[in-house]
């Protein structure tokens, strides 16, 4: 029989807030608002129109909701199987300070999130004794823990072209920008992120930030970024941190996105490059240039980190005029400092089909596939790791497994129930999971559940 091994404080908070929700419902059904009406954007429904008078006013509240179980089907590194769930609630509210105190174009993000559960990649699809790069529930990471995940004020000028962001908030918001419907984490969000993660934190790690964007046409913009690089922000308990104790350096991207309509289909296109300006560990040499591991000695120093990325997203088919149905497709790549980065590139592609049958206006399938690969000079140094030790034997606890590549693929079905409920069953297949080619390929039952009460 499979152990079902679901988080016991996830598993508590979701019955208690469905719970909840299910007694407001129907409080508010009674009222005549249409909760659990399947065209409206929230489960709990228009709360008699008073949602609706808030958002007119400038008010809007959102509280939304990720669960993701994995299975290992076949494969990985532990071929017991069994299944994980892991999960976020995210509650947050926007307000429009145009309409609330009169300031023009001017408006304000606050977020917490909380995660819970387990992650079925840890210890069942990669050795552990290295890890691995992709995570087949991609919602599970950065502590299971709860989180300022957003506090922030924007304003723009000069009729909108320029657009100014302050506050609490992550890389990947802004810059190299991905949507998130796949559950496999090298199909989801800002991919810079997930290669270069001991500088760049994603959602749902917030850090003191700047971000100036510059409208050049209206297809056209340029923006520059600067983030706080402090790694304390990734502890559990920081997560509502905001001193800047810790901080190693700074965090510079730039990037240029294009977002042009061809043949009337929306597309957007993005080229960047992100500069570290703290200290950097070589992933293989000392600073003599031979291999520390070897020698004994401290790994050399580098004055900085940076690397490029290069995403696309176009929709190519269209149903008649219906431009919410059709076919799209998308490609990203990053590539990142030899000396300092145990991941060199990274590419994917993929396509997404929405509405793919009449009855079914709504639905979606998507496919993709991921190439992650390692740093030759990391895996050198596993090599000289297990030499200095003298283990060569793959079964032996203290080996260090060498990383080469991985790849991923991902299939899903996203069965949309209701405007407010989305699931997507899929399928992820792995190979070399973690890049160790000692470890069995791995096949992965998946479903993904997204909701916003």
């Amino acid at each position: 029989m499979p152990d079902f091994s679901f988080s016991r404080d996830s598993a508590i908070s979701a019955l208690r807030l469905l719970g909840g929700c299910t007694a407001l419902g129907f409080a508010t059904y009674a009222q005549a608002t249409p909760a659990f009406d399947s065209d409206s954007p929230w489960m709990l429904g228009d709360w008699n129109g008073t949602r609706t008078e808030l958002a007119k006013k400038g008010y809007d509240f959102k509280l939304d909701y990720t669960g993701e179980m994995g299975s290992n089907l076949h494969g990985g590194y532990d071929h017991d199987r069994t299944a994980r769930y892991s999960d976020q609630f995210g509650l947050g509210t926007h307000l429009d300070l145009q309409k609330i105190l009169g300031w023009d174009d001017a408006e304000f993000q606050l977020t917490i999130t909380k995660r819970s559960g387990n992650n079925i990649s840890n210890d069942r699809i990669n050795d552990p004794r290295v890890g691995g790069f992709t995570s087949a529930q991609e919602v599970w990471g950065r502590g299971q823990t709860t989180r300022l995940t957003q506090m922030w004020y924007q304003q723009k000028f000069f009729d909108q072209k320029l657009d100014i962001k302050v506050g609490r908030f992550g890389e990947g918001e802004d810059f190299n920008s991905f949507p998130c419907d796949f559950q496999n984490l090298a199909f989801c969000g800002s991919q810079v992120g997930n290669w270069v993660g001991g500088i760049w934190y994603n959602w749902p790690v917030s850090q003191w930030a700047l971000r100036v964007k510059y409208h050049l046409t209206p297809e056209l913009y340029a923006q520059v970024g600067a983030y706080e690089q402090n790694p304390s922000n990734l502890d559990r308990g920081n997560g509502f941190k905001l001193s800047g104790s810790g901080t190693q350096g700074a965090v510079l991207p730039v990037e240029l996105v294009w977002t042009p309509k061809l043949n009337g289909l929306p597309g957007e296109y993005r080229a960047g490059y992100y500069y570290s300006s703290a200290k950097a560990s070589d992933v293989y040499k000392d600073q003599n240039g031979q291999p520390a591991a070897l020698s004994g000695e401290a790994y050399r120093s580098a004055s900085s980190k940076h690397g490029v990325w290069f995403g696309a997203q176009q929709q190519v088919t269209s149903i008649a005029s219906d431009h919410s149905r059709g076919l799209s497709v998308f490609a990203n790549a990053t590539m990142h400092d030899k000396k300092t980065n145990a991941i060199d590139n990274y590419v994917q592609a993929g396509v997404v089909y929405k509405g793919p049958f009449d009855a079914r206006a709504k639905d979606d399938i998507g496919f993709a596939l991921a190439r992650v690969h390692v740093n030759p000079a990391f895996r050198k140094n596993a090599e000289a790791s297990n030499q200095a030790q003298a283990v060569y034997d793959y079964d032996d606890p203290s080996f260090l497994p060498p990383q080469d590549t991985e790849y991923s693929a991902e299939l899903y079905y996203g069965v949309h129930l209701a405007s407010w409920l989305t699931v997507r069953p899929n399928l992820q297949y792995i190979r070399h999971p973690g890049g160790v080619n000692n470890v069995d390929d791995a096949l992965i039952g998946g479903i993904k559940i997204q909701s916003s009460f």
